[in-house]
């Protein structure tokens, strides 16, 4: 029986690591398929100390504090029990085997136990976590996951560490020595006294075996599932760390990467030479992606961080992050030997790789709804609008799509998935080059983009309202605002310009936004200046929706006119502005430094230049606020405290967090160009997040209260969310959606004559 154990181990083994070096020469060859991309070896020292913060400190996935601590010590266990692995090998032609040097030292030995027990204790709390998700539908983080893997590895993981303790319980008493005890401080008391050697020297070697089988077979399944992402991303991690797209440490946030040809950035003052035929821009195929991109989707642990925290998969929307990524996983791995095959080659390969090979990457799904398995997810009947909506945007010869259109264009853009990946996958990076090809190439995009589009191109803005309306919104103010052009030549004596903005110049509720920021720095002795109707929009929208021919047009008319204008500093009360000036415009060649208006009224407040004064006595009671963190200036530009700070600042209020918030925070609905585009799927975003802010306010009653935000889109889809909150009696009429810099003014004027 021993004799049979050792053969069936070894032979295993041999088996185990053959595929396993067939299987990762496989990976690399489907990696290797994707273009260039650049930039992805800067800063070595950075990117070395951030892969080993994030995998070593596990600093991502302790995002999730229990979750993370678990996972730590089965990756812990994973690595330093390798050793007992080499023991087991020993141990199958001597049980009394240990490692040289180190295999009696006091020291490892009581590591390698304690490891084992808190291995043990870890893997048994994530299995009865995923256990404790079945059955929740979509509230569910593993909903669409490749179930059987993640708790194939689970039992693996368990199997390893039980026969640790075994090995080592059975070693102790054969050892019989008096003082082997501390050598075993963790074990000693699993077996009973007085078995026979014979026993135990049978039980070592038949253990030993088990333990090599089910560490080795894991190796084979390995080696027959290269998709087995829950599994690879043991090994693949680390490359994709290392090779993230920001060297600095920063999830892949802020700025969208430039459209890439042959590896650089396209120069549109060429494109009339290129052959838009031949030249891929964005991603139409699946090898149109980068090599990072596919390194990406091979990294996928199907964990569903992504997806628990993505406002479009919250709402019935069908798309979720993680089948997203693990759709195009599968399709690339399909259609790997078609690629890979010389021409000649192909007719040979099995139809479905050649069926495969044909599919479009963006097209409808199987009933229209859904990426890949994203389609048998859904549980409810969809609804005749929704029906409606799921026709075919993009089909290639009838044939079904890998990615559906529905899915494409729910996304927000908001960067939760991004900022919750444990594995740092960029999923809006991949998202917007699907856009762009949609746009710029297969022209197949939702009809309500046709009016942003227009909008932007012949007005530069995106409401198509008149360019010469830019400077309405200071009329009637008492008080000058400079322009650029007109009152002073330029930027040189003047402390800021005062990016407006097309929401804060064109929407009613933005443009009181602007006014109480202008009337604020006016009050503080600051000095600033506009561009008037020499501004125009960033690009923001275009660029988010796929259109970079439209973004390239109107940034470089912006970066032209800051250039000649002197700009060196800018303040902005746009979240999206902000975030294009000071993350995308130097893709163009322009570095200025841009702040957002709460960053600047909380320092001149700080520096006494902006006093908030308390409601007086006897009056109405201050506001209950609660604070909403806009995407793009939270999760994209890590800018959190200064708005809460400022409301800190305003005596007599009570500020409430929501429960989201930060770097969870919830996203408003209008980001990734969505505001230009209708709601049809689902529940509203703008409805989810306004509920969960008048249920943080409940406590408030019928007193005063509002939502506050820092972004004017976010304002206006939280207005809209309250305002049908109120209509429907599920809002009282004393809430209000603000700014922070409205609460700011409305406490500032009670020290002084109201001058507006």
């Amino acid at each position: 029986m021993q004799v049979v154990a050792v053969v069936i181990a070894l032979a295993v083994s041999v088996v185990g690591v053959a595929l396993f070096a067939r299987a990762a020469a496989s990976i690399v060859g489907v990696v290797r398929l994707g273009r260039p991309a650049p930039g992805r070896s800067d800063r070595p020292a950075d990117r070395w100390k951030h892969l080993l913060a994030e995998t070593i400190g596990h600093t991502r996935m302790l995002q999730w504090n229990a979750v993370g601590a678990a996972h730590w010590f089965v990756f812990v266990a994973f690595g330093a029990l390798f050793l007992t692995l080499i023991t087991a090998y020993g141990q199958l032609f001597d049980p009394a085997f240990a490692l040289p040097v180190i295999g009696h030292w006091v020291v490892y030995e009581w590591a390698a136990e304690l490891i084992a027990w808190l291995g043990l204790a870890s893997i048994l709390f994530l299995m009865v976590l995923r256990l404790r998700q079945r059955g929740r539908g979509r509230s569910s983080r593993f909903l669409g996951s490749t179930q059987w893997q993640a708790v194939y590895v689970e039992l693996t993981i368990l199997g390893i560490v039980l026969c640790v303790l075994a090995l080592r319980a059975m070693e102790y008493q054969l050892l019989g020595s008096a003082t082997s005890r501390w050598h075993f401080p963790f074990t000693n008391f699993l077996l009973p006294q007085g078995i026979s050697i014979a026993s135990l020297q049978t039980g070592i070697v038949l253990v030993a075996a088990l333990k090599i089988v089910i560490s080795m077979a894991w190796f084979v399944v390995l080696g027959l599932h290269t998709t087995m992402g829950v599994a690879w991303h043991r090994f693949t991690v680390w490359p994709n760390i290392w090779f993230k797209r920001e060297a600095s440490g920063r999830p892949a946030l802020g700025a969208l990467p430039p459209i890439l040809v042959e590896g650089k950035p396209l120069d549109f003052e060429q494109l009339e030479d290129l052959d838009l035929e031949a030249t891929p821009l964005g991603v139409g195929k699946v090898e149109d992606f980068s090599w990072k991109g596919l390194l990406d989707f091979t990294s996928c642990t199907e964990c569903g961080r992504c997806q628990s925290q993505c406002p479009a998969w919250n709402t019935e929307k069908p798309l979720s992050p993680k089948l997203l990524i693990t759709s195009l996983r599968d399709h690339a791995y399909a259609k790997a030997p078609w690629l890979q095959a010389a021409e000649e080659a192909r007719a040979g390969l099995p139809d479905e790789v050649r069926r495969e090979a044909e599919r479009p990457l963006v097209g409808a799904t199987a009933g229209g709804y859904g990426a890949g398995p994203a389609a048998l997810l859904d549980t409810r009947a969809p609804s005749p609008a929704e029906v409606a909506h799921a026709g075919p945007i993009a089909v290639t010869d009838g044939a079904v799509g890998v990615i559906d259109p529905d899915v494409l264009w729910s996304c927000t853009s908001c960067g939760a998935c991004v900022q919750q990946c444990p594995v740092d996958i960029e999923h809006v990076d991949h998202i917007m080059e699907l856009r762009r090809h949609q746009v710029l190439l297969a022209e197949e995009f939702p009809k309500e983009l046709t009016g942003l589009f227009k909008g932007l191109e012949s007005k530069g803005n995106p409401w198509n309202m008149s360019p010469r309306k830019r400077m309405d919104w200071a009329k009637g103010l008492p008080f000058d605002v400079p322009v650029v052009g007109e009152d002073v030549e330029d930027l040189t004596g003047v402390d800021y310009l005062f990016w407006v903005g097309c929401a804060g110049a064109f929407e009613d509720r933005a443009v009181k936004v602007t006014q109480a920021v202008a009337e604020l720095l006016h009050t503080a002795g600051v000095t600033y200046a506009v561009l008037g109707n020499g501004e125009t929009c960033t690009g923001d929208p275009a660029r988010r929706a796929g259109n970079e021919f439209v973004f390239q047009q109107l940034a470089m008319e912006n970066a032209a006119t800051l250039t000649e204008a002197r700009a060196t500093k800018i303040v902005t009360s746009c979240a999206h502005c902000l975030n294009s000036l000071r993350n995308e415009y130097p893709q163009l060649g322009v570095t200025v430094e841009v702040v957002h208006h709460t960053q600047l009224l909380n320092r001149l407040v700080r520096e006494g230049r902006l006093t908030p004064v308390a409601p007086p006595e006897g009056s109405v009671a201050g506001r209950t606020i609660t604070y909403h963190d806009p995407c793009y200036l939270g999760r994209h530009n890590e800018v959190y405290d200064p708005p809460r700070d400022l409301l800190g600042a305003l005596p007599g209020s009570t500020v409430t967090e929501l429960p989201r918030n930060r770097q969870r925070s919830f996203c408003c609905g209008a980001g990734g160009a969505r505001m230009w585009m209708e709601e049809n799927l689902g529940t509203r975003i703008n409805l989810n997040r306004t509920d969960e802010a008048l249920e943080t306010l409940r406590p408030a009653g019928d007193g005063p209260a509002a939502i506050a935000t820092g972004c004017p889109f976010c304002r206006v889809m939280l207005s809209d969310g309250v305002t049908a909150r109120q209509a429907d009696g599920g809002a009282p009429a004393s809430v209000e959606v603000l700014d922070v810099s409205q609460l700011l003014l409305e406490s500032v004027r009670r020290g002084s004559t109201p001058t507006a």
